[in-house]
Protein backbone atom coordinates (compact mmCIF):
# COMPACT_ATOMS: atom_id res chain seq x y z
CA UNK A 1 0.00 0.00 0.00
CA UNK A 2 1.52 3.10 -1.33
CA UNK A 3 1.50 6.69 -0.05
CA UNK A 4 -1.35 8.87 -1.48
CA UNK A 5 -0.01 9.59 -4.84
CA UNK A 6 2.17 7.13 -5.13
CA UNK A 7 -0.24 4.66 -3.60
CA UNK A 8 -2.80 5.95 -5.50
CA UNK A 9 -1.30 5.76 -8.78
CA UNK A 10 -3.14 3.49 -11.37
CA UNK A 11 -0.88 0.70 -13.03
CA UNK A 12 1.49 1.46 -16.50
CA UNK A 13 -0.75 1.86 -19.49
CA UNK A 14 1.90 -0.83 -21.24
CA UNK A 15 0.64 -2.86 -18.35
CA UNK A 16 -3.16 -2.09 -18.80
CA UNK A 17 -3.25 -2.87 -22.03
CA UNK A 18 -0.93 -6.30 -21.93
CA UNK A 19 -3.77 -7.24 -19.15
CA UNK A 20 -6.82 -6.45 -20.99
CA UNK A 21 -5.49 -7.83 -24.10
CA UNK A 22 -4.00 -11.22 -22.69
CA UNK A 23 -7.83 -11.02 -20.69
CA UNK A 24 -9.59 -11.05 -24.21
CA UNK A 25 -7.03 -13.90 -25.62
CA UNK A 26 -7.75 -16.09 -22.70
CA UNK A 27 -11.50 -15.65 -22.66
CA UNK A 28 -11.60 -16.33 -26.50
CA UNK A 29 -9.37 -19.65 -25.53
CA UNK A 30 -11.60 -20.89 -22.76
CA UNK A 31 -14.13 -20.62 -25.00
CA UNK A 32 -12.83 -22.66 -27.80
CA UNK A 33 -11.19 -25.02 -24.99
CA UNK A 34 -14.94 -25.74 -23.54
CA UNK A 35 -16.26 -26.29 -27.33
CA UNK A 36 -13.47 -29.06 -27.43
CA UNK A 37 -14.38 -30.53 -24.08
CA UNK A 38 -17.99 -30.47 -25.31
CA UNK A 39 -17.25 -32.49 -27.77
CA UNK A 40 -14.69 -35.03 -26.21
CA UNK A 41 -17.55 -35.32 -23.67
CA UNK A 42 -20.01 -36.05 -25.98
CA UNK A 43 -18.13 -39.25 -27.50
CA UNK A 44 -16.97 -40.28 -24.20
CA UNK A 45 -19.50 -39.30 -21.74
CA UNK A 46 -18.25 -41.70 -19.20
CA UNK A 47 -14.75 -40.16 -19.17
CA UNK A 48 -14.16 -38.22 -15.97
CA UNK A 49 -10.89 -35.79 -16.42
CA UNK A 50 -9.32 -33.47 -14.03
CA UNK A 51 -10.12 -30.06 -14.76
CA UNK A 52 -7.86 -27.06 -14.36
CA UNK A 53 -9.78 -25.99 -11.37
CA UNK A 54 -10.16 -28.69 -9.52
CA UNK A 55 -6.24 -28.81 -9.96
CA UNK A 56 -5.78 -25.42 -8.79
CA UNK A 57 -8.16 -25.35 -5.82
CA UNK A 58 -6.34 -29.06 -4.33
CA UNK A 59 -2.73 -27.40 -5.54
CA UNK A 60 -3.21 -23.67 -3.91
CA UNK A 61 -5.34 -25.07 -0.16
CA UNK A 62 -2.08 -26.95 0.01
CA UNK A 63 -0.18 -24.05 -0.14
CA UNK A 64 -2.59 -21.54 1.49
CA UNK A 65 -2.06 -23.74 4.36
CA UNK A 66 1.90 -23.42 4.39
CA UNK A 67 1.17 -19.88 4.37
CA UNK A 68 -1.11 -19.78 7.34
CA UNK A 69 1.23 -22.19 9.44
CA UNK A 70 4.08 -19.12 8.69
CA UNK A 71 1.45 -16.33 9.38
CA UNK A 72 1.03 -18.05 12.92
CA UNK A 73 4.33 -18.67 13.75
CA UNK A 74 5.64 -15.37 13.06
CA UNK A 75 3.13 -12.74 13.62
CA UNK A 76 0.96 -11.89 16.63
CA UNK A 77 -1.80 -9.72 17.57
CA UNK A 78 -1.35 -6.58 19.23
CA UNK A 79 -3.17 -3.38 20.72
CA UNK A 80 -6.06 -5.97 21.91
CA UNK A 81 -6.34 -7.52 18.67
CA UNK A 82 -6.89 -4.97 16.37
CA UNK A 83 -3.77 -4.81 14.99
CA UNK A 84 -0.27 -7.43 14.19
CA UNK A 85 3.14 -7.39 14.61
CA UNK A 86 5.82 -8.90 12.71
CA UNK A 87 8.40 -11.20 13.55
CA UNK A 88 10.72 -10.17 10.49
CA UNK A 89 13.69 -12.55 12.12
CA UNK A 90 11.13 -15.84 12.37
CA UNK A 91 10.43 -14.83 8.72
CA UNK A 92 14.18 -14.61 8.13
CA UNK A 93 14.77 -18.27 9.83
CA UNK A 94 11.84 -19.84 7.92
CA UNK A 95 12.72 -18.40 4.59
CA UNK A 96 13.03 -21.44 2.69
CA UNK A 97 9.36 -21.98 3.29
CA UNK A 98 8.36 -18.57 2.69
CA UNK A 99 10.30 -19.07 -1.03
CA UNK A 100 8.33 -22.28 -1.48
CA UNK A 101 5.27 -21.10 -1.14
CA UNK A 102 5.85 -18.36 -3.50
CA UNK A 103 7.38 -20.37 -5.62
CA UNK A 104 3.82 -22.34 -5.63
CA UNK A 105 2.34 -19.01 -6.32
CA UNK A 106 4.10 -18.67 -9.35
CA UNK A 107 3.64 -21.79 -11.21
CA UNK A 108 -0.35 -20.87 -10.97
CA UNK A 109 -0.78 -20.02 -14.96
CA UNK A 110 -2.96 -16.54 -15.58
CA UNK A 111 -5.61 -18.88 -17.37
CA UNK A 112 -5.52 -21.00 -14.29
CA UNK A 113 -6.02 -18.59 -12.05
CA UNK A 114 -9.15 -16.76 -14.25
CA UNK A 115 -10.73 -20.36 -14.65
CA UNK A 116 -11.39 -19.60 -10.88
CA UNK A 117 -14.69 -18.05 -9.33
CA UNK A 118 -14.13 -14.34 -8.54
CA UNK A 119 -13.60 -14.62 -4.55
CA UNK A 120 -10.72 -17.71 -5.01
CA UNK A 121 -9.44 -15.06 -7.20
CA UNK A 122 -9.77 -12.14 -5.09
CA UNK A 123 -7.53 -14.52 -2.46
CA UNK A 124 -4.88 -15.52 -4.15
CA UNK A 125 -4.10 -11.98 -4.88
CA UNK A 126 -4.25 -10.66 -1.69
CA UNK A 127 -2.53 -13.49 -0.29
CA UNK A 128 0.41 -13.00 -2.74
CA UNK A 129 0.64 -9.60 -2.58
CA UNK A 130 1.20 -9.93 1.30
CA UNK A 131 3.44 -12.60 1.23
CA UNK A 132 5.77 -10.84 -1.98
CA UNK A 133 5.48 -7.70 0.83
CA UNK A 134 7.14 -9.84 3.51
CA UNK A 135 9.87 -11.06 0.97
CA UNK A 136 10.62 -7.66 -0.33
CA UNK A 137 11.43 -6.74 3.47
CA UNK A 138 13.45 -10.09 4.06
CA UNK A 139 15.40 -9.09 0.86
CA UNK A 140 16.84 -5.99 2.82
CA UNK A 141 16.54 -7.67 6.58
CA UNK A 142 17.67 -6.62 9.26
CA UNK A 143 18.17 -2.67 9.44
CA UNK A 144 14.80 -1.68 7.62
CA UNK A 145 12.70 0.92 9.47
CA UNK A 146 9.85 1.71 6.84
CA UNK A 147 9.12 -0.27 3.51
CA UNK A 148 9.34 3.29 2.06
CA UNK A 149 13.19 3.34 2.94
CA UNK A 150 13.30 0.46 -0.12
CA UNK A 151 12.28 2.92 -3.23
CA UNK A 152 14.60 5.45 -4.66
CA UNK A 153 14.01 9.25 -5.65
CA UNK A 154 12.59 7.67 -9.10
CA UNK A 155 10.49 4.73 -8.15
CA UNK A 156 8.88 3.87 -4.74
CA UNK A 157 9.57 0.38 -3.37
CA UNK A 158 5.52 -0.32 -4.69
CA UNK A 159 6.85 0.37 -8.53
CA UNK A 160 9.81 -2.57 -8.36
CA UNK A 161 9.17 -5.09 -10.78
CA UNK A 162 10.47 -8.29 -8.86
CA UNK A 163 7.63 -10.52 -8.57
CA UNK A 164 7.07 -14.00 -10.82
CA UNK A 165 3.24 -13.97 -11.32
CA UNK A 166 0.81 -15.41 -14.14
CA UNK A 167 3.69 -15.57 -16.37
CA UNK A 168 4.87 -12.37 -16.17
CA UNK A 169 7.39 -10.15 -13.97
CA UNK A 170 5.13 -7.84 -11.74
CA UNK A 171 5.12 -4.97 -9.15
CA UNK A 172 3.21 -4.91 -5.64
CA UNK A 173 1.47 -1.81 -7.41
CA UNK A 174 0.33 -3.93 -10.43
CA UNK A 175 -0.83 -6.90 -8.00
CA UNK A 176 -2.68 -4.30 -6.11
CA UNK A 177 -4.08 -1.67 -8.42
CA UNK A 178 -4.09 -3.43 -11.68
CA UNK A 179 -5.29 -6.24 -10.61
CA UNK A 180 -7.54 -6.14 -7.40
CA UNK A 181 -8.61 -3.13 -7.72
CA UNK A 182 -8.67 -3.42 -11.50
CA UNK A 183 -12.67 -1.74 -12.25
CA UNK A 184 -15.53 -3.84 -12.57
CA UNK A 185 -12.96 -7.31 -11.22
CA UNK A 186 -14.03 -7.24 -7.75
CA UNK A 187 -14.96 -3.97 -6.52
CA UNK A 188 -15.04 -4.41 -2.80
CA UNK A 189 -13.34 -1.60 -0.78
CA UNK A 190 -13.26 -4.41 2.09
CA UNK A 191 -9.43 -5.17 0.34
CA UNK A 192 -7.97 -1.98 1.71
CA UNK A 193 -8.32 -3.76 4.87
CA UNK A 194 -6.90 -7.46 3.70
CA UNK A 195 -3.86 -6.29 1.84
CA UNK A 196 -0.88 -5.38 4.28
CA UNK A 197 1.94 -2.23 3.56
CA UNK A 198 4.15 -3.42 6.33
CA UNK A 199 3.55 -0.60 8.10
CA UNK A 200 2.43 0.50 11.59
CA UNK A 201 -0.53 2.25 10.22
CA UNK A 202 -1.98 -0.02 7.77
CA UNK A 203 -4.16 -2.79 8.77
CA UNK A 204 -3.25 -5.75 10.41
CA UNK A 205 -1.11 -8.73 8.72
CA UNK A 206 -4.26 -11.34 9.65
CA UNK A 207 -2.47 -14.18 10.64
CA UNK A 208 -4.30 -16.95 8.55
CA UNK A 209 -4.51 -17.27 4.18
CA UNK A 210 -7.42 -15.65 3.26
CA UNK A 211 -9.50 -18.60 1.13
CA UNK A 212 -12.11 -17.90 -1.44
CA UNK A 213 -14.96 -19.96 0.71
CA UNK A 214 -14.24 -17.70 3.65
CA UNK A 215 -12.94 -14.59 2.10
CA UNK A 216 -16.18 -12.60 2.63
CA UNK A 217 -16.35 -13.11 6.32
CA UNK A 218 -12.40 -12.85 6.40
CA UNK A 219 -12.90 -9.62 4.77
CA UNK A 220 -15.93 -8.37 6.83
CA UNK A 221 -14.05 -9.06 9.88
CA UNK A 222 -10.54 -7.09 8.87
CA UNK A 223 -12.75 -4.23 8.51
CA UNK A 224 -14.16 -4.52 11.65
CA UNK A 225 -11.09 -4.83 13.60
CA UNK A 226 -9.39 -1.87 12.13
CA UNK A 227 -12.48 0.88 12.08
CA UNK A 228 -12.98 -0.46 15.92
CA UNK A 229 -9.05 0.73 16.68
CA UNK A 230 -9.23 3.64 18.34
CA UNK A 231 -5.60 4.71 17.50
CA UNK A 232 -6.31 4.94 13.63
CA UNK A 233 -10.40 5.89 13.85
CA UNK A 234 -12.18 7.59 16.78
CA UNK A 235 -15.04 9.86 17.69
CA UNK A 236 -13.04 13.49 18.77
CA UNK A 237 -16.34 15.48 19.99
CA UNK A 238 -18.41 15.72 16.92
CA UNK A 239 -15.71 14.71 14.61
CA UNK A 240 -14.70 11.79 12.83
CA UNK A 241 -10.83 11.06 12.93
CA UNK A 242 -9.93 8.48 10.33
CA UNK A 243 -7.25 6.57 8.96
CA UNK A 244 -5.99 8.36 5.54
CA UNK A 245 -6.59 5.07 3.53
CA UNK A 246 -10.02 6.91 3.30
CA UNK A 247 -8.76 10.23 1.50
CA UNK A 248 -6.64 8.28 -0.31
CA UNK A 249 -9.08 5.30 -1.86
CA UNK A 250 -12.17 7.69 -1.26
CA UNK A 251 -13.50 6.58 -4.74
CA UNK A 252 -13.90 3.16 -3.83
CA UNK A 253 -15.95 3.01 -1.07
CA UNK A 254 -18.55 5.62 -3.38
CA UNK A 255 -19.19 3.01 -5.89
CA UNK A 256 -22.53 1.77 -4.57
CA UNK A 257 -21.37 -1.48 -2.35
CA UNK A 258 -23.96 -2.79 -0.96
CA UNK A 259 -25.80 0.15 -1.08
CA UNK A 260 -23.28 2.82 0.20
CA UNK A 261 -22.70 5.43 -1.96
CA UNK A 262 -20.78 7.57 -0.37
CA UNK A 263 -17.97 7.04 2.19
CA UNK A 264 -20.11 8.25 5.21
CA UNK A 265 -22.28 5.97 4.27
CA UNK A 266 -19.58 3.07 4.34
CA UNK A 267 -18.81 4.25 7.51
CA UNK A 268 -21.92 4.18 8.76
CA UNK A 269 -22.57 0.60 8.19
CA UNK A 270 -19.73 -0.16 10.79
CA UNK A 271 -21.03 2.14 13.61
CA UNK A 272 -20.95 -0.76 16.29
CA UNK A 273 -17.16 -0.64 15.71
CA UNK A 274 -16.82 2.74 15.70
CA UNK A 275 -19.06 2.98 18.85
CA UNK A 276 -21.18 5.67 17.45
CA UNK A 277 -24.93 6.04 18.89
CA UNK A 278 -27.52 5.65 16.85
CA UNK A 279 -28.16 9.46 16.72
CA UNK A 280 -24.25 9.68 15.11
CA UNK A 281 -24.77 7.05 13.26
CA UNK A 282 -27.81 8.50 11.24
CA UNK A 283 -25.59 12.08 11.35
CA UNK A 284 -22.73 10.56 9.88
CA UNK A 285 -24.72 8.75 6.90
CA UNK A 286 -26.74 11.72 6.26
CA UNK A 287 -23.31 13.97 5.51
CA UNK A 288 -23.42 16.01 9.06
CA UNK A 289 -20.42 14.96 11.03
CA UNK A 290 -17.09 16.02 10.18
CA UNK A 291 -14.11 13.76 9.06
CA UNK A 292 -10.85 14.38 9.64
CA UNK A 293 -8.02 11.75 8.15
CA UNK A 294 -4.93 11.01 10.50
CA UNK A 295 -1.72 10.94 9.45
CA UNK A 296 -0.22 6.96 8.39
CA UNK A 297 2.46 6.08 10.84
CA UNK A 298 5.08 4.61 8.17
CA UNK A 299 7.05 2.81 11.10
CA UNK A 300 7.89 -0.93 9.89
CA UNK A 301 4.98 -3.39 11.38
CA UNK A 302 7.81 -5.32 13.49
CA UNK A 303 7.42 -6.64 16.27
CA UNK A 304 9.84 -5.45 19.35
Amino acid sequence: MSKNTKHAAKPTREFRLCWESRKKALLFATVFLAFCSFQAAAQSPSTATTTAQTSMTASTLGASNRWTSLLQACVRAVDNGHSTAVDYDCFKTRQDELDSYLEKLASVSEATLLSQDANTQLAFLINAYNAWTVKLILNNWPGVESIRDLGSLLRSPWKKAFIPLLGDTVSLDDIEHGMIREDGRFDDPRIHFAVNCASVGCPALRREAYRGADIDRQLEEQTESFLADPSRNRLRGDELEVSSIFKWYRGDFEKEWRGSTTLEQFLARYSSSLKLTTQQASELSSGNMDLEFIDYDWRLNSSP
